[in-house]
């Protein structure tokens, strides 16, 4: 099992919340800095206090970038397939 005393993180930028559950959780986007690392793009679900987090994925910007390219892709083709 791992050594959890090293476990650092710091919320560097808070860039928007995605949802919100009926347990007050939020999915959230933000830049995160895990361990003193350079910071990564962060999606995962987070307390009010930000002190508990659930599982989540951490991108880079060429990532983001990335994701950020299929996720266009993806609305265009539900916004044509919605008109038709």
């Amino acid at each position: 099992m791992a050594d959890r005393s090293d476990f650092k993180y710091e919320i560097i930028n808070e860039l928007g919340i995605i949802s919100e559950g009926s347990r007050g959780w939020k999915k959230e986007l933000n830049r995160v800095s895990w361990s003193g690392g350079e910071p990564k793009y962060d999606i995962r679900d987070w307390n009010e206090k930000h002190d508990k987090m659930g599982k989540g994925v951490t991108l880079t910007e060429t990532e983001l970038r990335k994701l950020k390219e299929l996720l266009d892709a993806e609305i265009a083709f539900l916004d044509n397939s919605t008109s038709s």
